[in-house]
């Protein structure tokens, strides 16, 4: 992983970006290290493009700074900056061959026609498409445009890379492939990536750090672990990935943990997010779906909290099961049972009445909204 304590490649301050009375980007301030792979991640119009827009200068702020590499880009257009984008239609050429796609870039700057030659396929070597520089885009699958356009964002050496959802018009299965492919070129050029995409998915599985936007405003920013298991807002746990919400009442808060009354339910212990800000009153505990397990009796773990419902619904999904379970109060939790040769009794058949549990860490006390 990219050590994201060194000099910043993009240093973004107070960012704001206004289209008549709507503000699109409100106040968004963050650094991003050399070589890290960091991704905007939200919901459509929370923001992230038009961030990403304003750093390649396809938009220029209504208020605050972008500084690349240690220089303020002040009003500077796009091929004024060191940086390249890959949009989501890929934008090539169609009437051009892949060669001469890959090489415009280079043909604008007036590098000599050898070196033009030898760098362009140095690019369709490394995003692994070789042989097809005489062909034209219609010729080729959805997913080698993609790597064209890949190429020719990268045959510049680009001190950063711009991703605006380049994944999006691709298969599942090509999704995934590229994804790695994606992360490979991030760690084998060097050059600082940003990607923009609603994605959970795809954020959780190539980047460094991920930025959570809405409403203008990056709610977290923090490595796919730290996003994941300690979210700091209740849209943050739900925006990524699957998460059960209970509703309640703080009685105490100790260290880290906190005692919560769930009505219906009893009294959880749980883990207060990073940072606290947690105040008496109204809250919401987070507990993620795969932390859910079944406990028999008594026979809990020490220290862990317990639930007890009625099985709903159940959905096979090939390696895990998806059970739904109304508890007492009348709210609806999910908890993913992999299907193992242990898991496919009758003990979660719908109309069963069954108990669950979760240790206290793999909970999180989150701020009512």
């Amino acid at each position: 992983m990219t050590n994201t304590t060194g000099a910043p490649s993009i240093e973004l301050r107070d960012l704001v970006k206004r289209f008549g009375d709507v503000v699109a980007v409100d106040g968004v301030s963050l650094s991003v290290a050399e070589g890290e792979f960091l991704t905007l991640l939200g919901p459509s119009g929370c923001g992230k493009t038009t961030t990403l827009r304003m750093i390649g200068g396809f938009e220029l702020p209504s208020a605050g700074t972008i500084a690349i590499g240690g220089e303020a880009m002040g009003n500077r257009p796009p091929y004024r900056r060191p940086v390249n984008t890959v949009f989501q239609n890929y934008a090539l050429f169609p009437h051009l061959s892949v060669a001469k796609n890959v090489a415009y870039g280079l043909e604008m700057a007036r590098v000599p026609k050898a070196e033009r030659a030898r760098r362009v396929g140095e690019a369709l070597e490394m995003v692994r498409l070789p042989g097809v520089d005489g062909r034209k885009p219609a010729e080729l699958s959805g997913g080698q445009q993609q790597r064209v356009a890949l190429a020719r964002a990268l045959v510049n050496r680009p001190r950063v890379l711009l991703l605006d959802e380049p994944l999006g018009a691709l298969d599942l299965k090509l999704r995934k492939t590229m994804q790695a492919e994606l992360k490979r070129l991030n760690r084998e050029t060097g050059a600082t990536f940003v990607y923009v995409t609603h994605d959970q998915d795809e954020a959780l599985t190539m980047s460094d750090r991920i930025a959570v936007m809405n409403a203008g405003r990056v709610l977290q920013l923090g490595s796919p672990a730290e996003i994941y298991e300690r979210p700091r807002t209740r849209f943050v746990a739900d925006f990524i990935g699957d998460t059960n919400v209970l509703d309640g009442t703080l009685r105490s808060a100790a260290g880290a943990i906190a005692e919560v009354d769930v009505p219906g339910v009893g009294t959880l212990r749980v883990r207060l997010p990073d940072g606290g800000g947690i105040f008496p009153g109204a809250v919401t505990v987070a507990i993620r779906p795969e932390k859910l397990v079944p406990v028999d009796g008594d026979a809990a773990p020490a220290g862990w909290n317990t639930l007890s419902g009625t099985v709903t619904d159940s959905v096979y999904r090939g390696t895990h099961t998806h059970h739904t379970l109304l508890l007492p109060n009348g709210t609806l939790v999910t908890l993913h049972r992999q299907n193992s040769a242990a898991a496919t009794d009758e003990a979660f058949g719908v109309g069963s009445r069954v108990r669950v549990g979760f240790a206290r860490e793999s909970g999180t006390v989150l701020a009512g909204e």
